[in-house]
């Protein structure tokens, strides 16, 4: 028998209980237990017959390098990856839209290098812009971005420049991130190549 069941059987018991105390017990107070049984037990029996639906986490998509052989590879790879375990939808939006909370990145893999979005994303608070809007005075930003590459998103090196390479097709560019930097597994990790005086991208600093 299914838990399900069990609570079910549970609820007619106590539905059941209180149908004979109503019946067979004439003293008042005990009549008042046996009328909120009844009630309790049938506000049960609705509540389990309702679907139930597991809430899961986005899944997460495998890298499997063996299939990755162009950059075009990698950038649909970074598609996924940012519109599900990255969450980077959740605040950024691509293209003009008054509900996001943070900078519109169409066109960002036009503007800034790989390296600097690399920083971006790896070190958001290295160099911080009070707004990215245009009109007004600046202000400060509703939400700062998170470590991407830390918990509790933690993308890996890989996933990281899948996504930048993502960021660079949609913008129309030439992806100028390969296969060829991709981190085989049991590798030593390669420290992140930082573009001399350059900061995070001004676009990318809340989340």
């Amino acid at each position: 028998m299914s838990e399900v069941a069990q609570l079910q059987l549970i609820g007619l018991t106590v539905v059941g209980t209180g149908v004979a105390i109503l019946l067979f017990i004439k003293a008042q107070f005990i009549r008042v237990i046996g009328f909120v049984a009844i009630v309790l037990g049938l506000f049960s029996l609705v509540a389990l017959s309702v679907p139930q639906m597991a809430s899961l986490p986005p899944a997460e998509e495998k890298f499997d390098l063996a299939t990755v052989k162009t950059p075009a590879d990698m950038a649909a790879i970074g598609q996924k990856i940012f519109f599900s375990k990255g969450q980077c939808a959740l605040c950024h939006s691509i293209g003009p839209s008054e509900s996001a909370r943070c900078p519109d990145l169409k066109g960002i893999g036009a503007k800034l290098r790989k390296e600097f979005i690399y920083e971006s994303l790896t070190q958001p608070q290295a160099y911080v812009y009070l707004d990215y809007r245009h009109e007004g005075l600046p202000k400060e930003y509703p939400a700062r971005m998170p470590y991407i590459n830390k918990n509790p998103i933690g993308l890996s090196k890989n996933e990281i420049l899948s996504v930048i390479a993502f960021l660079q097709q949609m913008s129309g560019e030439p992806v100028s991130v390969t296969p060829a930097e991709l981190e085989m597994p049991g590798t030593t990790p390669a420290p992140p190549t930082k573009a001399a005086g350059s900061g995070p991208m001004a676009v990318a600093q809340a989340n």
